[in-house]
């Protein structure tokens, strides 16, 4: 039986430990307790690497530089396909209906419209891709995951995954392909896949002058259980409310009362009555009335004079007379 290094394994590592040498964090040299085989594991990442700097690195820089991107893209599409079934299968086997049942339909629509798997049709559609494997359904079931291994080839692992590693393999297709030649060709063609997807985190982590194996270990860990406990998927949902831009510029609010000042005018206008309402019976005189705090004082009106009694006339009423024209032609009398 053949063997292929498990799908995203080393990528995670080595993604981790890039983010770490470049965060400037350095590991203390105090003994890791779930490193107990640290003699042993260091041992068995010297190996891997010098197996990767002789061979994987150079085929992976070859098949980085020389094959075209959208070919690059094909295989990598294609295999990850493959490693849906099985994925989706942790994930009902997890309880996580939702994502097995997306997991099955990205394999259906890939295998179909996406050409065999080669171009990836489900993520355009809204499927999201994840990567599960049996020791994360153990995990998820609530068994331990144990002491950091080394694995020759394989890479980082634990005792609980290193122990369903077999199923793993089972589990994936491609083991089954015949003829053999066609499942060995396949099978180093996606290891040189997956070591050109991290050439230049790997390039960059190399360069930095660091203890690789200590930021390997300690960052395989923390995202593996990162993937058992889903806590980016919790991470994600508190954040579903998008943050405050910080560079955005801040609320300018005398421009929002501004432009809220007409509507708040209309509104008070349209809830104003039409006409005053009519005095109560026992109200008090608007000149005895309180004025309101808010409004002007107002004098109150002041009463007219009581007229005079005239007294009665002792003769005669007789109407005024109208007056008299002066007459222009008669002379004017004279007295004696």
């Amino acid at each position: 039986m053949t063997f292929s290094q498990p799908s995203g394994w080393r990528r995670s590592a080595y993604a981790l430990a890039l983010a770490a040498a470049l965060s400037g964090c350095a590991s203390t040299p105090a003994a890791n307790p779930r490193d107990p085989f640290e003699k042993f594991n260091r041992a068995m990442f010297s190996f891997n690497d010098a197996v990767d700097r002789a061979a994987l690195k150079p085929a992976a820089t070859a098949y980085k530089n020389v094959l075209p991107q959208f070919v690059q893209t094909g295989v990598n599409n294609f295999f990850g396909n493959l490693a849906d079934i099985w994925t989706g299968a942790n994930n009902l086997l997890q309880g996580k209906g939702k994502d097995g049942t997306s997991d099955l339909a990205r394999v259906a629509l890939n295998s179909t419209v996406g050409l065999l798997g080669f171009v990836d049709v489900a993520s355009g559609a809204g499927l999201q891709k994840h990567n599960e494997d049996f020791g994360q359904t153990l995990g998820a079931w609530g068994v331990p995951a144990g002491p950091y291994v080394m694995l020759p080839i394989f890479g980082p692992s634990t005792v609980r995954d290193t122990v369903v590693l077999p199923i793993d393999l089972e589990a994936d297709p491609w083991n089954h392909k015949e003829p053999i030649r066609w499942r060995n060709t396949g099978i180093v063609l996606r290891a040189v896949d997956e070591r050109a997807s991290i050439l230049d985190a790997s390039n960059l982590m190399e360069e930095a002058a660091l203890d690789r194996y200590e930021f390997i270990r300690d960052g395989f860990l923390q995202r593996r259980d990162s993937k058992i406990y889903d806590t980016d998927k919790l991470r994600a949902r508190r954040k579903d409310k998008p943050a405050p831009d910080e560079d955005a510029p801040p609320p300018n609010y005398e421009e929002e009362d501004k432009a809220a000042a007409p509507a708040d005018a209309a509104a008070k206008d349209a809830a104003a009555p039409a006409a005053a309402p009519a005095p109560a019976a026992d109200a008090k005189p608007a000149a005895e009335a309180k004025p309101a705090a808010d409004a002007p004082a107002v004098p109150a009106p002041v009463p007219a004079p009581a007229a005079q009694p005239q007294a009665p006339p002792t003769g005669p009423a007789q109407q005024d007379p109208a007056p008299k024209q002066p007459d222009t032609n008669s002379a004017p009398s004279t007295q004696k």
